[in-house]
């Protein structure tokens, strides 16, 4: 998905609207596939600072990931801010400025990069998820397992016979 400055570049005009609606392409995070259940909308404001062209706004969409302990799709709701500094002089030093060549933005790694980002590190389909039986494999939210359930490393097996009361 890309947006024309041509506008903004030759001071036509100084603040433009921003509407996008387009579907998102899934995409690998970290070896997990992060998938779009809905379209992604950006809605903002493109506006000039000098040479410097910034986006100010909020993406929407909604994810389907796929549960840390428990392995099962859910869905996920973005609803994040967004600024973005762009110019097409090379002579910027800022490092949030992202260089443009020409008069079109190519916004799709941007919102790619902006979702990657606002994702948690530990995704859940929810705070009581139970995950995975580690013995047998069963989904401990659907069902009990009845696995025994002796947690603990036998390497310090030496170390629970010593505090063992008897």
């Amino acid at each position: 998905m890309t947006i024309d400055v041509v506008d903004l570049n030759r001071k036509k005009v100084s603040k433009k609207k921003v509407h996008l609606v387009f579907t998102g392409e899934s995409f690998y995070d970290d070896g997990e596939k992060i998938e779009f259940a809905s379209p992604i909308v950006l809605d903002g404001e493109l506006y000039l600072t000098g040479d410097i062209i910034n986006l100010e706004g909020k993406i929407q969409t909604k994810l389907i990931l796929s549960c840390s302990r428990c392995l099962i799709n859910f869905s996920h709701t973005i609803d994040i801010p967004i600024h973005e500094k762009f110019s097409t002089n090379l002579d910027n030093k800022d490092d949030e400025i992202i260089f443009i060549d020409g008069d079109i933005i190519n916004i799709t790694d941007i919102i790619r990069n902006n979702i990657t980002m606002s994702l948690p590190i530990k995704k859940l389909c929810s705070d009581e998820c139970k995950g995975l039986c580690q013995h047998c494999g069963t989904n401990l939210n659907i069902a009990s397992c009845s696995c025994a359930k002796d947690d603990f490393d036998p390497r310090l097996a030496k170390l629970k016979d010593l505090f063992s009361a008897d």
